[in-house]
């Protein structure tokens, strides 16, 4: 369950009750501190199992994302070639290794070089998709 932070305390002892019923695991999904919320339930807070923290992505991980969002939209990325290593270095400032901001992204590109009948991915067309979008501190 994604944004489980905004979860009310009726909503959490309900799942609490559904996992108790079913035995199902839930997996809970949000923003850094959620799991401190949640010590102010101790019913829930007693069945977790854990909690992970998702680092930013590597280097290595985010070329190979970003190789597959090239090739989807049939391009292929060059980190050597000046202007794919422009639009990486654009997506590595803008994303700071963010997977779900990247992901966000990404559709955004691609809005972008087909309204403006663009080829390529440029570190212009990635500020203009950025621009469309309402990314937190």
């Amino acid at each position: 369950m994604d944004e489980a932070e905004r979860l009310t305390p009726t909503a959490l002892e309900l799942l609490r009750d559904n996992h108790d019923r079913t035995q199902l695991g839930i997996i809970l999904i949000g923003m850094p501190g959620i799991d401190q919320r949640f010590r102010h339930y101790p019913q829930l807070y007693s069945r977790l199992g854990f909690s992970h923290r998702y680092r930013p992505l590597g280097r290595d991980e985010l070329l190979f994302v970003l190789d597959r969002h090239w090739k989807r939209i049939g391009r292929s990325l060059d980190p050597d070639d000046f202007t794919d290593a422009q639009a990486i270095a654009a997506i590595e400032r803008i994303t700071r290794g963010n997977f779900r901001l990247l992901e966000r992204l990404f559709p955004q590109i691609t809005r972008v070089l087909k309204v403006n009948q663009l080829e390529t991915i440029t570190d212009d067309v990635i500020e203009a998709a950025a621009s469309t979008l309402v990314i937190g501190n």
